[in-house]
């Protein structure tokens, strides 16, 4: 199955944003109560031919339901066998912060062939991102700066530095969102996610989520045990691991993909990678257009080719041997903008970085002090010393939001649904497998689906091991009762 992803039009994503705002309400009252937000209707137009496209309203605040709600847009692509459909398939490709609805307008590349068949393929985009009351912090200039900054030597100055701009990225965040700063979070996206489910009139909600939409899954079925249907969640975060630990376990994670890939290329070595970081805190390289190379830029180019053992190993060695050995960091720049989603005009055409941040500190706690993460650091190094560096800070800008953490309010143990499918990679650099055995324990039905390889998420990735389990499992709802462990190789 091809991997590459159909690019939506301006036009048609303008057209997707102004010309299909209309929700039908059941009642019309002035003050709206649950019982409207549940009973709307969602009138479907076609779009970007051959998908249909839609928007429905939730609360904004579920503790205090009125009027005051989020708008969020919904696509869909429709069964291609009508007549024998199963039903439908929300999807979520993770982040948080990336859109679903972009993710369903490639059902055809996400799902196989036999699953297009018989399900309509559903993506929402939750609240905050995309075209659902989307909420960006920053200017563009202000996002460089933000990416751009670095304390992984952990001097005193440079932490300064970075508690600064963490400080600003929250102050801006509040002044962006205003009243709605506390309800951006993956709680209420799950609650949302209910709503939608009984718009779409289905008795059982079928779900893939994907990385952080394993979370956003998690959720959901703690919440609605009653309306879980066919729900398998690849790359999985585990719910019960702290802000610190999630941020310790990928730096090691992230090391351990990093050492795999030098181990298949002989031509690099980790000393050589070690020195392209240390020459990028003193002599970064200079691009074109005048940007600088720094610490942040390279070691987010390499991250993003870690995701995927495939093409991103390959970019990634194209990309290590063109810094060190010709002093160019063009496909550094190329990498790293691509994960941010920076064009080369130096506009972010999505509001993901901004967004993720958001939800994020909604999501979880963290308890540490400044001073705390700064003697973590001796850890975090030591763990990971090529990555423990950079995530020793990341829930940084967290210490300064404006807004409590909107946390679940329910044990997240033991939840009794119908079988439910985790995926798990054994050598997964941004949702370690451990998650993926930690979060089937959650579940009182549930069963791991391992691969044992490279790179994040196994679904989807040319094995045709995993594919075939996945696919059975939403064409039956039934899962093998043996050990589920599929090579690289796909058997």
């Amino acid at each position: 199955m091809s991997h590459k992803f159909k690019v939506i039009l301006l036009i048609l994503a303008i057209i997707f944003a102004f010309g299909i705002t209309a929700v039908i309400l059941s009642k019309d009252s002035k003050t709206w109560n649950l019982e409207d937000y549940k009973s709307q209707e969602l009138n479907w137009r076609d779009c970007y031919g051959g998908y249909e496209c839609s928007s429905f309203k939730v609360p904004v605040d579920y503790e205090n339901v009125n009027s005051h709600s989020f708008n969020l847009k919904v696509l869909r692509h429709n069964a291609l066998d009508q007549k024998n459909k199963l039903g439908s398939i929300l999807v979520n490709p993770g982040g948080p912060g990336g859109s679903a609805t972009f993710y369903a307008y490639n059902a055809e590349y996400i799902l196989s062939d036999q699953v297009n068949r018989k399900y309509d393929i559903v993506g929402f985009d939750p609240r905050g991102i995309n075209e659902s009351g989307e909420i960006r912090c920053l200017t563009n200039a202000e996002e460089d700066a933000f990416l751009s900054a670095d304390a992984s030597d952990g001097k005193a100055a440079s932490v300064a530095e970075l508690v600064a701009i963490s400080k600003n990225f929250a102050d801006k965040c509040a002044k962006s969102a205003g009243s709605k700063l506390r309800h951006y979070s993956t709680l209420e996206a799950a609650k949302d996610m209910e709503i939608l489910r009984i718009l779409l009139k289905e008795k059982k909600l079928n779900y893939l989520g994907k990385s952080y939409g394993t979370y956003l899954g998690t959720l959901y079925a703690a919440l609605f045990p009653e309306s879980v249907g066919r729900i398998v969640l690849d790359g999985a975060v585990s719910p019960n691991v702290s802000t610190r630990d999630q941020q310790l376990a990928q730096a090691i994670a992230f090391d351990k993909a990093l050492n795999n890939f030098i181990e298949s290329h002989e031509s690099l070595k980790l000393s050589d990678i070690k020195e392209l970081l240390s020459q990028a805190a003193t002599d970064p390289m200079k691009g074109r257009d005048g940007r600088f190379a720094n610490e942040s830029t390279v070691i987010t180019a390499i991250a993003k080719n870690l995701y995927d053992s495939n093409q991103g190993w390959n970019d990634l060695s194209k990309m290590l041997n063109q810094a060190i050995k010709k002093r160019n960091p063009k496909k550094i720049f190329k990498a790293a903008d691509d994960y941010n989603n920076r064009d080369s005009n130096g506009n972010y055409y999505s509001n993901q970085t901004d967004v993720s941040i958001v939800i994020s500190c909604l999501d979880w706690e963290e308890p540490r002090t400044i001073e705390e993460m700064t003697l973590d650091r001796k850890e975090f190094v030591k763990a990971a010393p090529v990555f423990g560096p950079y995530l020793n800070f990341a829930g940084l800008p967290c210490k300064f939001w404006k807004a409590k953490p909107q946390l679940p309010g329910i044990p997240l143990k033991n939840i009794e649904t119908s079988p439910i499918l985790v995926v798990g990679v054994t050598n997964d650099p941004a949702t370690p497998y451990k998650w993926a055995q930690d979060l089937t324990k959650v579940f009182t039905n549930a069963k791991l689906l391992t691969l044992d390889g490279d790179g994040h998420t196994g679904h989807n990735q040319g094995n045709k091991c995993i594919d075939s389990v996945v696919d059975s499992y939403f064409l039956s709802g039934k899962i093998a009762q043996e050990p589920l462990i599929c090579a690289k190789s796909g058997t």
